[in-house]
């Protein structure tokens, strides 16, 4: 069995001049296929939305009932997987982004967290 990695490409150009604020993150989406596994090339409207993006930016974190700021657990330039709806489209100079809560986010992509899944 052989495992095939894709690369998730994304088009930012330059720095961002948006700040998230409290718990959300601006995330870019991944491009979407345009063939598929069979090599059928696709229509612009025959395109799934991709549910996976690269986190530009976060914000400083919730604050929780105490007044304490929450830490963010994601940090810029995660890869990460999120719900279908999640988010508010949002294009800001000719781009297209989301700004999503971070628990909109379901999971980071190939981070080498100190956490393990298995016991």
């Amino acid at each position: 069995m052989t495992s095939e990695k894709t690369a998730m490409t994304t088009k930012t150009k330059g720095k961002l001049d948006i700040r998230p604020l409290g718990d959300r993150v601006i995330v870019q989406r991944a491009e979407a296929e345009e063939k598929t596994a069979g090599g059928i090339l696709l229509p612009e409207t025959a395109k799934d939305k991709p549910k996976e993006g690269k986190i530009l930016a976060v914000g400083e974190g919730r604050v929780n009932d105490k007044g304490e700021r929450q830490k963010m657990t994601l940090k810029v330039g995660d890869r990460v997987l999120f719900t279908s709806y999640a988010g508010t489209e949002v294009k800001y100079q000719g781009e297209e982004f989301l700004i999503m809560s971070e628990n909109d986010v379901l999971a980071v992509i190939g981070s080498s967290g100190s956490g393990s899944s298995e016991r």
